[in-house]
Protein backbone atom coordinates (compact mmCIF):
# COMPACT_ATOMS: atom_id res chain seq x y z
CA UNK A 1 0.00 0.00 0.00
CA UNK A 2 1.14 3.54 -0.76
CA UNK A 3 -0.11 6.63 2.22
CA UNK A 4 -0.02 10.31 2.05
CA UNK A 5 -0.82 12.21 4.88
CA UNK A 6 -0.53 16.64 4.10
CA UNK A 7 -1.54 19.51 5.71
CA UNK A 8 -3.10 22.03 3.46
CA UNK A 9 -3.43 26.27 4.10
CA UNK A 10 -6.79 27.27 2.67
CA UNK A 11 -7.09 31.05 1.97
CA UNK A 12 -8.72 32.71 5.46
CA UNK A 13 -12.37 31.41 5.17
CA UNK A 14 -12.09 29.23 2.53
CA UNK A 15 -11.81 26.26 4.51
CA UNK A 16 -15.16 24.28 4.27
CA UNK A 17 -15.45 25.63 0.72
CA UNK A 18 -12.08 23.81 -0.02
CA UNK A 19 -12.58 20.60 1.98
CA UNK A 20 -16.12 20.10 0.23
CA UNK A 21 -14.29 20.54 -2.89
CA UNK A 22 -11.84 17.43 -1.95
CA UNK A 23 -14.38 15.61 -0.55
CA UNK A 24 -16.38 15.81 -3.60
CA UNK A 25 -13.57 14.96 -6.25
CA UNK A 26 -12.70 11.67 -3.98
CA UNK A 27 -16.10 10.05 -4.66
CA UNK A 28 -14.62 7.80 -6.87
CA UNK A 29 -11.09 6.51 -7.38
CA UNK A 30 -9.82 3.35 -7.95
CA UNK A 31 -7.24 1.97 -6.36
CA UNK A 32 -7.97 4.54 -3.30
CA UNK A 33 -8.54 2.57 -0.13
CA UNK A 34 -9.42 5.85 2.09
CA UNK A 35 -9.28 9.78 1.29
CA UNK A 36 -9.98 11.65 4.54
CA UNK A 37 -10.19 15.04 4.76
CA UNK A 38 -10.06 16.75 8.61
CA UNK A 39 -10.33 20.11 9.84
CA UNK A 40 -7.03 20.84 11.63
CA UNK A 41 -7.86 21.51 15.31
CA UNK A 42 -6.07 24.61 16.20
CA UNK A 43 -5.48 26.34 12.91
CA UNK A 44 -8.92 27.68 11.54
CA UNK A 45 -7.95 27.58 7.69
CA UNK A 46 -5.66 24.10 7.43
CA UNK A 47 -6.53 20.73 6.55
CA UNK A 48 -5.15 17.44 6.88
CA UNK A 49 -5.55 14.56 4.21
CA UNK A 50 -4.70 11.54 4.54
CA UNK A 51 -4.98 9.27 1.06
CA UNK A 52 -4.20 4.83 1.76
CA UNK A 53 -3.83 3.52 -2.02
CA UNK A 54 -3.47 0.11 -3.36
CA UNK A 55 0.01 1.32 -4.93
CA UNK A 56 2.07 4.71 -5.70
CA UNK A 57 1.03 3.90 -9.43
CA UNK A 58 -2.72 3.89 -8.68
CA UNK A 59 -2.46 7.21 -6.59
CA UNK A 60 -0.18 8.77 -9.81
CA UNK A 61 -3.02 7.98 -12.15
CA UNK A 62 -5.70 9.18 -10.03
CA UNK A 63 -4.14 12.86 -11.02
CA UNK A 64 -5.33 12.44 -14.17
CA UNK A 65 -9.14 11.17 -13.55
CA UNK A 66 -11.82 14.22 -14.84
CA UNK A 67 -13.20 15.35 -11.10
CA UNK A 68 -9.52 15.29 -9.66
CA UNK A 69 -8.00 17.66 -12.09
CA UNK A 70 -11.19 19.53 -12.09
CA UNK A 71 -11.13 19.58 -8.19
CA UNK A 72 -7.19 21.24 -8.81
CA UNK A 73 -8.50 23.59 -11.05
CA UNK A 74 -11.21 24.77 -8.81
CA UNK A 75 -9.17 24.34 -5.65
CA UNK A 76 -5.85 26.32 -6.54
CA UNK A 77 -7.55 29.83 -5.60
CA UNK A 78 -8.98 28.45 -2.50
CA UNK A 79 -5.24 26.93 -1.51
CA UNK A 80 -2.74 29.72 0.19
CA UNK A 81 -0.02 26.70 0.96
CA UNK A 82 1.46 23.46 1.54
CA UNK A 83 2.79 22.42 4.48
CA UNK A 84 3.88 19.39 6.60
CA UNK A 85 3.93 16.08 4.07
CA UNK A 86 4.60 12.55 4.91
CA UNK A 87 4.71 9.78 2.56
CA UNK A 88 4.24 6.38 4.46
CA UNK A 89 3.38 3.01 4.03
CA UNK A 90 0.07 1.81 5.32
CA UNK A 91 0.35 -1.93 7.08
CA UNK A 92 -3.26 -2.14 7.69
CA UNK A 93 -6.24 -1.23 10.05
CA UNK A 94 -9.90 -0.10 10.47
CA UNK A 95 -10.92 0.76 7.18
CA UNK A 96 -8.39 -0.10 4.55
CA UNK A 97 -8.50 -3.80 4.69
CA UNK A 98 -4.84 -5.61 5.44
CA UNK A 99 -2.07 -4.97 2.46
Amino acid sequence: MFGLIGKIRATPGAREQLAALLIKASAAMPGCRSYVVAADAAEADALWVTEVWDSAEAHEASLQLPQVRAAMAAGRPLIAGFAERAQTTPLGGTGIGAG
